[in-house]
This record gives structure tokens, C-alpha cells and sequence, in this order.
């Protein structure tokens, strides 16, 4: 590994207070971190230092002869004058770029749907963060920064900007240095982590997963000042180890400890429980959409969609931009009418929305927060134990001094948690969440989630954020040429069946969990709960002759075989890496792509036996 950046004793203050006081760190080839911390505690100042874009106070930054830097910053230098495709290749003529295989790959996987001829000043705010950062990635850099590349793009976006920045280089070739609340991404791109606190930048080996495991160690030992905190993350890790197999399947910690951090902490929610309670308060009618269909002009946004939402259920809403997925939530709602059939709403229904745009705040933006507080009930129960609102807002990272703020003098994470709360005060019995991770840090979303895990109720979500929606939901849905499609592979198999679509010029065919309404729509299929899921006229597959069933018994079998054997390397190699030298990190980088690699063969068996599995029982 060659050096490329070095800082040496930066200090950084602001008329109010220091936000650096003598950092000193470097990047090398080959590293890819990943920068986290509460917001307004330093991180985009970080990167500016380190670009050169921000002088500080006092230390200097040191860069090897040569290096070619290019960095995101959060707001874009294009010009308004120019279009979208001189912006992004300048003056190159098409056959140039065409000619560049990376090149045709960056502008189809983030600018494929905007006009190339387009003027800048037309686009959209999104729209022009995608361009910049297209126009970026073209360019030839031994070391990028980005400062909060994921803001702006859907699941699809996000997905394809990781296995871009993983591929880039080669190995041990180039840097990454990157700001993101998306923690699925940071897991997903990053080999190394900075956290940004109290004035210092703290160094973690491995991705987010990694840093929560040593973040509670650090926790533990500073437990009498770190309490609050330290539970949190906990319950947090506790959740990376059971939950979703991405995150387990590729742990960069010793397995051993992260057993015994999690011994004694209960599972992250309780769905049969919660269950109960949510329709004790709901009955077994909830939301029904039934035939649903929603045009603007001479477009359909969705079309004969029928979909019957049960108590307790914890939704996520997945689909491209402009898909409809707030379309999809105004209906359940009631904000947005359909053109063609009918939503109906079971009796005790109360629906809050957590929406986009702080609607709800506006009317209270005078008021002081502590004001909006009193207006309120006194006491909230929550896993058990009463709370007041104050306390509540605490648990979401508010400090005392903020409750003499008013409402439109709070940034934009502190307004994002006080709706929330103002959200659960109504104590509504259905709440839809969109897009709620906007301007949230990655603390306030941990503090967000474990608030929603206890919250007896029907949850909807759409976000971009694959993390929160695999923390927070039990199941996910996709919106698929007009239409609602259950997939019970979650963002995997949704991204699966859009790379399908794309093959196939915009259809996908019927799998796992789907039916096909009128003109090929897919419209989903049952669900999990008291609740159903959507369903539409049914199309059954046509049955397997007799030859073909043995063929699929067999192979089914040896598929089962083959996951066996993996999975037994997979957990030696675990064995392996928790026995070995924890500060040989060649050693270990070895173990983990080992393991990355059977992995990886593991999930696409998976997929393999249940299309074959499915086959079988068509």
C-alpha cells in the first residue's frame, strides 16, 4: 500500500466552538472509509480539510506528488447554461465516450431517464446531484470524496453506486473516502470507519456492522458516561447478528464476542406480541384497496391494484422514483382519491403520516417546542415504562436547551424528530413513513428505530435507506409496471427483478409470491398476519411433467448438498478468523474474502432452490 494523504494536527474552530482540535490520520491505496458521527459534529468540514477546500486554524494536510483528487461536495458547481451531456463528458464526441465501457456504465446506471440535450438549470435538485456526481465518476482519480453520495438516488441508484465504487480500482489500488447516513452502504462499500466526536476522529477496522460491535466494547469500558448510548447500539448489534443473513453472512469481528455482547439482550421486537396488541386496537380491519387504479393526465401510475393491508403489519414500499410510491401512500391515507375502484378503512382506523415536506410542523413553526409539548398528553407507555413527552424528545437526542427553540428554527434533523414525535402522540393505530431518514444521522435513525420497535401498530414505509427498511419492516413490497408485487427476497430479489426488466425492455415475469392481473400487471400475492396481501385474477403455472419433476427433485437435492458443504466452510472459516491474530489484518482481509466468496455462492444456491423448490410445488 502506498501513502496518498496525510493529515498532521488539524484544528478547526468556528467563532462558537472547535469542531477539530489536533487530528492527525492518512489514507493509503486501497482503503475505503466510511465517516460517521451525529450531524454538526465535523464530518463535511472533515472532508473539506483533507480536499483543501477549507483552511485550517492550525496543522497541514500532505498529499503524494501527483495525486488526482476528485470530491462531491454537497452542493454542485455546474453550470446552469450548459446541458446535461456536456456537463457530464464536456466536450468528448459521442463515439468517444461510447467507446468507454465505465463511461456508458455511469451514465446508465445514474442518468439513463434525464434528456442528454436538457439544460442544467431545467433539472431538479436530485436531478442535478445525479449529473454532478456522474460527471465526477468519469473522471480518471486515484482517491475520491464523497460527501453524501446516496442523497437523492433510489434503491437501484444506491445498489449500482456501490458495486461501482467496489469495482473502480483494482485491489489495493485507489481511495474512497465517503459521508453517508446510509448504512447498508457504508456495511456494502467500506473496509474501514472514522468516527467523528467530541473533537477527534476515532479509527474502526471494517464496515458499519464492525464499527458497532467495537463502538459497544468502547462503550462498555465508559459505561457510566456512555450508559444511554451503549444500549442502544447494543440492541443495534443485536440485530446485525440475528437479522438480516446480508449482514451476518459477512461479519469482519470476532463471532465469539459479539455472541457474548448480545447474551443477555432480548430479540429487537416481539412480532407475535405486538401483533396482539395491534389488533386489540385495530380489529382484523384495516386498510383495503381493492381494484385501485391512479392516472394523471393520460399516464397510470397504478393500475388495478388490490391489496388488503392487516393489523400489525410492517410494511416496506419499494420502487424507482416516480413509481408511485407516495401515490401508494396518499391512497392509504386518504390524501389522494383513486380514478377507478374503491379504499376502504376499517372503523377504529387512525392513520399518521410522516411525510416529506414537514406539512404538520408548519402550522406550529412559531411555536417553541417546549409549547408544542404541553399541548400534549402527559405520559406515553412504551415497552412497559411511562414517559413524558420531554423524555421521549430526549431519548431522540434533543438536549434541554432545545425546548425553548422554536419549531422553525430547528434543523432539519431536529424537525424530522419532532414529528415523529408529535406523530406517536396522536397515537395513531397505522403510521406511513416517507422517506423519514432525510437529514437523520445514523444515531438518531438507531434511536428511531428501537423507538419503533416497540410500537404496537400497522407500519407502511418507503425509503431509499435498505437498512432502516430491513431493520424496521417484517416484509416488502414492489411497485412493478403499475402494479403491486409482493417479494418475499426483500431488496435482493427486488433489484433482481428491475435488472430483469431492464433485459426485458420493462416486464418482468411472475415469481415468487406474485400474480398477474389484467395486462400482465404484477399485483402481489398473499401476505403474512391476520392481514392479507396484494392479490388480483390468478394465473397458475403450468405443472411439471413427470421427467421434469424428478430432474427438479434432483437437482433440489444436490443444490441442498452443495449448501451444506458451503455452509460448514462458511462457519470453519468463521471458527478461523475468531481464533486468529486480530492485528494481522492481511490475515484476516484473506479469511473475509474467503468467506465473501462462499457466500456469495451460498445466496445464489438459495435463490437456485427456491426457483426450483417453487417449480415443484406449481
Amino acid at each position: 500500500m502506498a501513502h496518498l494523504l496525510g493529515a498532521e494536527a488539524l484544528h478547526l474552530e468556528y467563532p462558537t466552538r472547535v469542531v477539530f482540535d489536533s487530528v492527525t490520520l492518512g489514507v493509503e491505496t486501497g482503503d475505503m472509509i466510511g465517516i460517521v458521527g451525529r450531524n454538526g459534529d465535523g464530518k463535511s468540514s472533515l472532508l473539506g480539510m483533507l480536499a483543501g477546500t477549507i483552511e485550517p486554524d492550525s496543522g497541514r494536510v500532505t498529499y503524494r506528488g501527483g495525486l488526482r483528487l476528485g470530491m462531491l461536495g454537497q452542493r454542485d458547481d455546474l453550470n446552469d447554461e450548459a446541458t446535461v451531456g456536456y456537463s457530464v463528458v464536456g466536450d468528448a464526441a459521442d463515439h468517444e465516450w461510447a467507446a468507454d465501457p465505465q463511461a456508458r456504465d455511469i451514465i446508465s446506471g445514474l442518468i439513463s431517464d434525464l434528456d442528454w440535450d436538457a439544460q442544467v438549470s431545467s433539472l431538479s435538485g436530485g436531478q442535478r446531484r445525479r449529473v454532478a456526481l456522474a460527471a465526477l465518476l468519469i473522471g480518471d482519480w486515484d482517491m475520491l470524496i464523497l460527501d453524501e453520495p446516496t442523497n437523492h438516488l433510489d434503491v437501484d441508484g444506491i445498489a449500482w453506486l456501490a458495486g461501482h465504487v467496489r469495482s473502480r480500482w483494482p485491489k489495493n489500488a485507489g481511495a474512497l473516502l465517503l459521508v453517508t447516513h446510509d448504512r447498508w452502504f457504508l456495511d456494502e462499500v467500506c473496509t474501514k470507519t472514522w468516527e467523528v466526536h467530541d473533537r477527534i476522529v476515532e479509527p474502526f477496522e471494517g464496515g458499519y456492522a464492525a464499527y458497532v460491535l467495537q463502538r459497544v466494547e468502547r462503550d462498555r469500558i465508559a459505561a457510566a458516561t456512555e450508559a444511554k448510548r451503549q444500549n442502544l447500539m447494543r440492541k443495534e448489534l443485536a440485530w446485525l447478528r440475528r437479522g438480516a443473513p446480508a449482514r451476518t453472512s459477512k461479519p469482519k469481528f470476532r463471532i465469539e464476542a459479539a455472541n457474548q455482547l448480545i447474551a443477555d439482550v432480548p430479540e429487537v421486537r416481539n412480532p407475535i406480541e405486538l401483533k396482539k396488541m395491534a389488533t386489540a386496537r385495530l380489529g382484523k380491519d384495516v386498510v383495503d384497496l381493492l381494484d385501485v387504479s391512479k392516472h394523471y393526465g393520460d399516464t397510470t401510475i397504478l393500475d388495478d391494484i388490490t391489496w388488503r393491508i392487516g393489523p400489525g403489519e410492517r410494511t416496506g414500499i419499494l420502487g424507482p422514483n416516480g413509481a408511485g410510491k407516495s401515490t401508494l401512500l396518499g391512497l392509504i391515507a386518504g390524501t389522494i382519491e383513486p380514478d377507478a375502484g374503491r379504499v376502504k378503512r376499517g372503523k377504529t382506523v387512525q392513520i399518521g403520516v410522516l411525510d416529506q415536506q414537514f406539512r404538520d410542523l408548519a402550522r406550529i413553526a412559531e411555536s417553541r417546542v417546549r409549547e408544542v409539548l404541553a399541548e400534549s398528553k402527559t405520559t406515553f407507555t412504551i415497552e412497559g415504562k411511562d414517559f413524558t413527552p420531554a423524555q421521549l424528545l430526549e431519548r431522540l437526542g434533543f438536549a434541554k436547551e432545545h425546548l425553548s427553540a422554536r419549531v422553525k428554527e430547528l434543523s432539519g434533523g431536529q424537525k424530522r424528530r419532532l414529528q415523529l414525535l408529535t406523530l406517536l402522540m396522536d397515537e395513531p393505530n397505522v403510521i406511513i413513513l416517507d422517506e423519514p431518514t432525510n437529514d437523520v444521522d445514523s444515531d438518531m435513525l438507531a434511536a428511531m428505530e428501537d423507538l419503533l420497535d416497540s410500537w404496537p401498530g400497522t407500519l407502511i414505509v418507503v425509503s431509499h435507506d435498505r437498512y432502516l427498511l430491513e431493520r424496521v419492516t417484517d416484509q416488502q413490497y414492489a411497485i412493478l409496471n403499475q402494479g403491486l408485487r409482493h417479494v418475499p427476497g426483500g431488496v435482493e430479489e427486488y433489484l433482481q427483478l428491475r435488472a430483469e426488466q431492464a433485459r426485458t425492455g420493462g416486464s418482468v415475469a411472475n415469481g415468487s409470491g406474485s400474480t398477474s392481473g389484467r395486462n400482465g400487471t404484477d399485483t402481489g400475492a398473499g401476505g403474512s398476519g391476520t392481514g392479507g396481501a396484494p392479490s388480483a385474477n390468478e394465473g397458475s403455472a403450468a405443472k411439471l411433467t413427470g421427467a421434469e419433476a424428478r430432474a427438479a427433485k434432483k437437482e433440489l437435492s444436490a443444490i441442498e448438498r452443495r449448501m451444506d458443504k458451503l455452509g460448514a466452510q462458511v462457519a470453519k472459516k468463521h471458527e478461523e478468523m475468531a481464533a486468529h491474530d486480530q492485528t494481522d489484518f492481511e490475515g484476516l482481509a484473506k479469511l473475509t474474502a474467503a468467506i465473501r466468496e462462499s457466500q456469495d455462492e451460498l445466496d445464489e444456491l438459495e435463490m437456485r432452490w427456491l426457483e426450483a423448490s417453487e417449480a415443484l410445488e406449481a
